[in-house]
């Protein structure tokens, strides 16, 4: 599938690379108290101020963009491996197999994503890597269930039947034949899904139960300054800006992909 460069494609790319960025380089390190200089106003040494601890506000919206971007691809990665292979295996294998599959997503899909996620979450305790764990459990479903049902209308097609004939493997007709018909489906699926796996990254530490300090989160920085809204609004605004930028650039990319797809067939 080719890729044009249009504003959508444009939008994401500098999103990406603010977050990378943000790894190699702050204009202060973004974890560094200075209680000499808490709650600053705006200036061209701190762009957005300094927070109640007297850290840059700047320096850690720009790192906190790589923990959130990079955590966010860390949690797709995970939920599309997952969730393609047990569709695949769902979808192509049919009967107990699926049967027993589709159950295990039953059970899943019965309650909001949300709760199972700080449920989770709850039951694991803070951290980084509970947190991918939390989501992954609830975002590789969508994955599997496309899969399955993409797997399920080629499976019956004439290809296939002659690839078995032929001899081919099962392993090679689910990754050489099968797999390329749900993948353009898969990554439009993932780009849109970015922006919601933000959303949740930045809820669950919105609350505590998601990335720990010192490490820069949105979602933990909106909550630090939700005490000094009234006097110091910037501390909420920036990281919510934030949040929004990468869920309007991700949802926009994923319908510039959808798109393409169905201008394909």
């Amino acid at each position: 599938m080719k890729i044009k460069f249009d504003f959508r494609v444009v939008f994401f790319i500098v999103v990406l690379a603010t977050a990378v960025v943000g790894k190699f380089y702050t204009p202060h390190d973004p974890n560094l108290v200075d209680m000499g200089n808490i709650l600053l106003n705006p200036s061209m040494q701190h762009l957005l101020g300094t927070d109640y601890l007297g850290r840059d506000l700047f320096s850690r919206i720009l790192a906190g963009a790589w923990t959130t971007v990079s955590t966010s691809l860390m949690i797709l990665i995970l939920s599309i491996m997952i969730g393609v292979t047990l569709g695949l295996i769902a979808g192509y294998i049919g009967g107990k197999t699926d049967w027993i599959i589709m159950r295990f997503i039953d059970s899943f899909v019965a309650f909001p994503d949300y709760i199972i996620a700080i449920v989770i979450s709850g039951i694991l305790g803070g951290g980084t890597t509970n947190l991918i764990i939390a989501i992954v459990c609830i975002k590789w479903i969508a994955y599997a269930r496309v899969t399955r049902a993409q797997v399920k209308v080629e499976k019956s097609k004439d290809y296939i039947a002659m690839a078995k004939i032929n001899g081919v493997s099962n392993f090679n007709i689910l990754i050489k034949h099968l797999l390329p018909h749900v993948f353009e489906e898969i990554v439009a699926m993932a780009t849109a899904d970015m922006g919601k796996v933000v959303l949740i990254i930045a809820s669950l530490s919105y609350i505590g139960l998601g990335v720990q300090p010192p490490n820069p989160e949105w979602g933990y920085i909106l909550n630090e300054g939700r005490t000094y809204f009234a006097t110091n609004p910037i501390l909420m605004i920036a990281p919510g800006v934030a949040i929004v930028l990468v869920v309007l650039s991700t949802n926009l990319l994923g319908n510039y992909i959808s798109e393409k797809i169905r201008d394909r067939k």
